[in-house]
């Protein structure tokens, strides 16, 4: 009798990797096995999420269908951090409508467009309070993006959170400081008219 040989990697996933799952964010592959399903013999990724102590097994031959992807690179995650720097881009229509964009966004998979919705939904101390709604979507977007920052750069998710509040924190003052000024020279002008 044939022994079965361990397989330890699969369409360029390997156990003990770091995984994008779009739906549930950063897992770890711990490991590739073989299930009898419906009289059909499937290879399955079996991914553990800690954060939400979950275990989720992923055909193999699906991977691509579901969104799983390689945790992002160092350049990405600072393309990211980078992104959350811009101006926050809200749009007016109904609300409900831009909550389903912005649930779109997080479980899309794409660390960019997580940023997004985290540098859109951000509120700074000066700004009035978020509804119950945003504000649930924004600390979902914020520990997706926190998880993945984290383990690219192998550092704690609060570390990550921290990181990504202190961008956020720099950039509205920034930006208030641009409108106070703007508003300062705007009001000298109207004096000096």
């Amino acid at each position: 009798m044939a022994e079965k040989k361990n397989v330890t990697s699969r369409k360029g996933f390997k156990t003990g990797e770091y995984v994008v799952y779009p739906a549930h964010g950063v897992g770890v592959v711990t490991g590739i096995e073989k299930q009898e399903i419906a009289g059909c013999e499937l290879e399955m990724f079996v991914i553990h999420f800690e954060a939400d102590k979950l275990t989720l097994r992923v055909p193999v031959m699906k991977v691509a269908e579901v969104g799983m992807r390689k945790l992002s690179d160092k350049a990405l995650a600072r393309k990211c951090l980078a992104l959350l720097k811009g101006k926050p881009r809200i749009k007016r229509t109904m609300w409900s409508r831009r909550a389903q964009e912005y649930e779109a966004k997080i479980n899309s998979g794409d660390l960019s467009l997580v940023a997004e919705v985290v540098r859109d939904l951000y509120r700074g101390e000066d700004q009035p309070e978020q509804s119950y709604s945003e504000r649930q979507l924004y600390e979902a977007a914020l520990e997706r993006m926190a998880r993945e920052i984290a383990a690219v750069n192998k550092s704690t998710q609060k570390e990550a959170v921290d990181k990504v509040e202190d961008v956020l924190s720099k950039s509205a003052k920034a930006f208030r400081k641009a409108a106070e000024d703007a508003a300062a020279k705007d009001a000298e002008e109207g004096k000096a008219a």
